[in-house]
């Protein structure tokens, strides 16, 4: 008797099984995915589900069923009179809320299942008749047809722990719930981010880092990175690095904000080969005036850079900073720096006079430059362009129409040199000059070495990128090795020729002089 009993509940179970997709494949509604992949995989593509999610989480797949209905049904139904459907309790209030926007919430969603489905005995069954009995809105007249609401008035409780969620924030997430276009402000953005994502809201959180990627500036990438961290977002720990490759040294490194540069965003962008700067030694300045604001934490003015000298002067001669225990720590930090690309003369003194790297940095800088001065500007021990280049860099605004400056390396000077040519069309180039010619020759003969060398054979790179919409646009040479003389026809680079609307345009020239 048993036997048969259990015979006929298997018989009953197999009768409930259903249909998936276009093709005769078969789920069980309490058994959803036993071993039916393919079914599985027909039914996530058209919910616009991740089928490993989907497999990770079944609840997603019921979720996304009764999101796309009401989706489907809902979307021109006006609710602005109608009753609400469920009390959310959260934050000290009460939010009056209703089904079809309620379900575009995935937490939100669950709740109101969970509180749906309590104490009942086929849960699935109470999913499945909300879905076949919610009532689809009628073309009829109002007087011939009466709306009744799909299931009864629920209360459920969201417990938030996350201090960026304001009760603004939280309002503004719920309020996106009804209107698909409304204003996010820059001051709240951080915190509707975070309500998004404890709400599982993904449309919203998109539009928030769409916001947040657009309005990157020094007062604000601190805090974008830490939330990109924070809520494993890729797109906005990308967008800081990016943003932050360009702008640490002639923007952020000029504001008090730079003390905020967290050191892991620091180190990834110093490792990069994107990374603009002026000179390598604006770019030691920069990450001496961070550690100096480290350390200062009560300087709210960006000091001179005397000031940050004479600070690091100030500790005993005996040890140098690095060496220190409060320095250990930012040694991969100026580890990632090219000292070797320091050569002016007074600069070279400054990095002895600080007294901030051990002398076996400064030992090692110094050979290298009296081998290459010793050997007409070879740089026997630089081989990767990417790595090791010395860089130098021209910020191309919207008042420039031709914009130069003029470098020296090892006694051999050169111009770099951009042109716009109309209000889309530039070009960047790099041309060896005569120490003749220079406009300022007494000055050059005081402080620099001249060489008289008629050719000197260099590898160099010219890189430019543009923001533009919220995207990095970039341009650049293939790496080139070309002989430059000081005739007409050899003095001249490879010219590199962009079009972009995007302004400033960010420059950086990087070569090396291989052994010739």
């Amino acid at each position: 008797m048993s036997s048969l009993c259990l015979i006929t509940k298997q018989h009953k179970a197999r009768l409930e099984r259903r249909i998936a997709g276009s093709t005769n494949r078969w789920r069980f509604p309490k058994q959803p995915f036993t071993g039916d992949l393919l079914s599985l995989s027909q039914m996530c593509k058209a919910l616009s589900i991740d089928f490993e999610e989907a497999l990770r989480n079944p609840d997603r797949l019921y979720i996304s069923q009764i999101q796309k209905f009401f989706c489907e049904n809902f979307k021109n139904k006006d609710i602005q009179s109608a009753e609400a459907d469920v009390i959310l309790e959260c934050l000290g209030f009460k939010w009056e809320l209703h089904q079809p926007q309620l379900f575009q919430s995935e937490t939100l969603a669950k709740l109101y299942l969970k509180a749906l489905t309590q104490g009942t005995t086929y849960p699935l069954r109470e999913l499945e008749e909300l879905l076949a009995g919610a009532p689809v809105p009628s073309t009829q007249s109002p007087k011939k047809t009466k709306e009744k609401s799909p299931a009864k008035r629920m209360i459920i409780s969201l417990k938030i722990n996350d201090p960026q969620v304001t009760k603004v924030a939280f309002a503004t997430a719920l309020k996106n719930l009804y209107m698909s276009e409304v204003e996010i402000n820059l001051e709240d953005v951080l915190g509707v981010l975070a309500s998004a994502h404890i709400l599982q809201f993904s449309g919203l959180f998109q539009r928030c880092v769409d916001v947040m990627i657009t309005r990157l500036m020094p007062s604000t990438i601190n805090n974008v990175y830490e939330a990109g961290c924070k809520y494993k977002e890729e797109q906005l720990t990308t967008a800081c690095e990016k943003w932050l490759e360009m702008n640490l040294v002639p923007l952020v490194g000029t504001q008090i904000h730079l003390r905020k540069i967290p050191q892991d965003l620091l180190h990834k962008v110093l490792k990069s080969p994107r990374l603009f700067t002026f000179s390598e030694f604006r770019l030691l300045k920069t990450m001496l005036l961070w550690v100096f604001l480290q350390l200062n934490y009560k300087i709210q003015a960006i000091p001179t850079h005397e000031t940050v000298m004479t600070f690091f002067k100030s500790f005993p001669e005996n040890c140098c900073f690095l060496d220190r225990d409060i320095g250990q720590s930012l040694r991969p930090l100026f580890l990632c720096l090219r000292l070797h690309g320091i050569t002016k003369g007074k600069d070279l003194e400054v990095l002895r006079y600080i007294n901030f790297f051990p002398e076996s940095w400064l030992n090692r800088v110094t050979a290298n430059h009296y081998h290459a001065l010793e050997n007409g500007g070879d740089m026997d021990q630089l081989k990767d362009l990417n790595t090791q280049a010395v860089r130098f860099g021209l910020l191309f605004n919207q008042e420039n129409t031709t914009y130069s400056k003029m470098i020296a390396v090892y006694g051999f000077f050169f111009k770099i040199t951009g042109l716009r040519h109309d209000t889309t069309s530039y070009s960047f180039y790099m041309q060896r000059i005569k120490h003749t010619d220079l406009e300022s020759p007494f000055v050059v003969y005081e402080h620099k070495p001249i060489s008289l060398r008629t050719a000197r054979l260099v590898k160099y790179e010219i890189r430019a990128q543009a923001l533009v919409d919220g995207k990095w646009q970039e341009f650049r040479t293939n790496q080139i090795i070309q002989k430059f003389g000081l005739t007409k026809l050899s003095c001249k680079s490879h010219i590199l020729k962009i079009q972009t609307v995007g302004i400033p345009i960010y420059v950086s020239f990087a070569f090396i002089f291989p052994p010739s």
